[in-house]
């Protein structure tokens, strides 16, 4: 399990002109490592998760997860792979406000037309892995920020994805429970070897990453082991 970005460029349209996003990116993250994406507003973290989420094809460059170029696949086949292969963590949790916390989880494993039996057993084990087994029948309103946050992690784990994506996870949180939302991440990387990626504006974050990318102006100004 490992996601390679390999050259990768990308542009929009800016009047008669083009804007370039991201510049000859070249990014590779290995199973069961956690990668933090760091740098200003506007320097090209966003597009970088967009690319590898497979939300956003790029002018030029590869993506390849497992070993396998997704580059060039189709729309219906990208969202196909996100639902098997990609968990995305977004900023906001989006919950669903009807819907109970292993309810949350469940549904995407409906989505993907997995057996109901198995998809409620790997909900409540996701959740005791989140440490929110006792809240399962809680719904959104009914669980703090973090514990929403938590949740959110889950539910992207659901589908046994081999590439999770973080964006800006801590933003609506205290320093406090960032920090645990961060090592939460961290410890799940590690125990479900998904190849990990957070994007953050917050470099106190940044001790617990394997490895560390800084980005600007669309390219990688620095990469570091940690």
């Amino acid at each position: 399990m490992s996601l390679d970005l390999t050259d990768i460029t990308l542009t929009y349209p800016d009047g008669e002109a083009r804007l370039t996003a991201l510049d000859r990116v070249t990014l590779a993250v290995p199973s069961g490592s956690l990668t933090a994406v760091a740098g200003p507003s506007g320097s090209g973290k966003s597009s970088l998760l967009a690319v590898a989420a497979t939300l956003i094809a790029p002018d030029t460059g590869t993506v390849t997860i497992n070993g396998g170029d997704v580059t060039g696949l189709s729309r219906a086949e990208r969202a196909g792979l996100r639902r098997r292969e990609i968990g995305i963590v977004f900023q906001q949790p989006n919950l669903l406000p009807s819907l109970t916390a292993v309810e949350q989880l469940q549904v995407m494993a409906q989505i993907d037309g997995r057996s109901p039996a198995k998809a409620t057993g790997r909900a409540r084990d996701l959740l005791d892995a989140v440490g929110l087994a006792a809240y399962e029948r809680r719904r959104p309103h009914q669980l703090s920020g973090g514990q929403r946050q938590r949740v959110n992690i889950a539910r992207a784990l659901m589908n046994e994805p081999s590439v999770l994506l973080i964006d800006e996870p801590t933003s609506a949180l205290d320093h406090e429970r960032g920090a645990a939302v961060i090592d939460l991440i961290a410890r799940l990387t590690r125990e479900w070897a998904t190849a990990t990626v957070l994007v953050t504006h917050d470099k106190t974050h940044l001790g617990a990453a394997d490895q560390i990318a800084e980005v600007r102006d669309g390219r990688i100004a620095s990469q570091a082991l940690c």
